[in-house]
């Protein structure tokens, strides 16, 4: 349980130090691999996106697209036999989160970038994507991440309004 509520808060932190590190708009790019944005309100979901996760060790998509300014409900799915993760994140984040996990495979957390799915089950992340770039998404249950089961989520300006 310790170990839990501190590899949570470890996650946390790295998280909120990435956001503060680019939290000023003149210095980020477009391609940037940080978090792009935050946890999403159900209230302001505008469109859903359905994700599979398989023994196969891929999503289904791997690559998302999304505009700035949304906020996506994403309904992900478990067709396989084993328990999968959908984690958002920057590549480095996730490459150090999978270490812990392979240090500490029954390490459990709850974290607002990530969701569990145990096998034939459904669970909901809505994220709301409040900067244009690139953020990636991978199983960090132990050897998935190795195995390949990651994705990207790109997030392009928002769509000009027509006056």
């Amino acid at each position: 349980m310790k170990t839990s509520l501190f590899i949570s808060l470890l996650w946390s932190a790295s998280l909120v130090f990435a956001g503060a590190a680019h939290a000023d708009a003149g210095h980020h790019h477009a391609d940037s691999d940080d978090a792009i944005g935050q946890p999403g309100l159900m209230v302001d979901v505008t469109r859903t996106v359905k994700i599979d996760m398989g023994d196969n060790m891929r999503f289904t998509p791997a690559d998302i697209r999304v505009r700035q300014g949304e906020t996506v409900r994403f309904l992900v799915s478990n067709s396989g036999k084993l328990k999968h993760e959908m984690v958002i994140g920057s590549a480095a984040q996730l490459a150090q989160h999978a270490a812990l996990m392979r240090k500490m495979p029954e390490m459990e957390h709850e974290d607002p970038n990530q969701v569990t799915v145990e096998p034939g089950k459904n669970d909901e992340l809505v994220w709301k994507f409040d900067r244009t770039g690139t953020v990636d998404f991978a199983c960090l249950e132990p050897g998935h991440y190795e195995a390949s089961m990651v994705g990207k989520i790109v997030a392009a300006p928002a769509k000009a309004s027509s006056n």
